[in-house]
């Protein structure tokens, strides 16, 4: 399972590095990636301190450090 996890985790990444800050529904459309596969992920790089969570109003956006 975490051998997924981190391969979500490098998708994500990748799409960070090719796109900049986006919401969470906006990573799962563009990357395909599961709801679950996505919070799993998102929690991997997250424990890892490298992200960022911005709040505008309503909407959460997510960022590399």
């Amino acid at each position: 399972m975490s051998d997924s996890i981190g391969t979500y985790a490098g998708l994500i990444w990748n799409f960070f590095n090719d796109n900049g800050p986006a919401s969470a529904n906006k990573i799962a459309t563009e990357t395909g990636l599961s709801k679950n596969e996505l919070q799993r992920a998102l929690g991997w790089l997250a424990c890892e301190n490298k992200l960022t969570f911005t709040t505008k109003g309503r909407t959460e956006s997510i960022s590399l450090r």
